[in-house]
């Protein structure tokens, strides 16, 4: 195999880990994951949609045959990371450190990605 596709391969499956289980605590854990949606300042109706999100984009990862739809997929979850990463950064909680790990592991796999293609 070839070291970019290999480098990609774990670099993508570290962060498809990631948010399927982020995703996971978001349907198994609803109210806790709501409060702390609300204590970040957003609403805590999004936590479902947020969850299918990331299930989605971790499918078009992986699977879509599509250019166009895996670049959606990098971007939505750069903005996912982003926004994280504020929120936390803005209440103080010291919770942001998996934001910049996702985003770290985001941008090796795009690099990756691209380097493939």
């Amino acid at each position: 195999m070839d070291k970019n596709k290999l480098i990609f391969r774990i670099i993508t499956g570290l962060l498809s880990i990631m948010m399927v289980l982020s995703a996971s605590m978001y349907f198994f854990q609803h109210d806790v994951i709501a409060e702390t949606f609300d204590t970040l300042g957003y609403p805590g109706y999004i936590v479902y949609p947020l969850a299918v999100a990331k299930c989605l984009g971790v499918l078009a990862l992986w699977l879509s045959p599509s250019k166009a739809i895996k670049e959606w997929a990098y971007a939505g979850f750069f903005f996912d990371f982003v926004l994280a990463l504020a929120a936390h950064m803005s209440v103080g909680d010291g919770q942001f450190v998996p934001a910049i790990i996702a985003l770290i592991l985001l941008a090796v796999s795009y690099f990756y990605y691209k380097k493939q293609n």
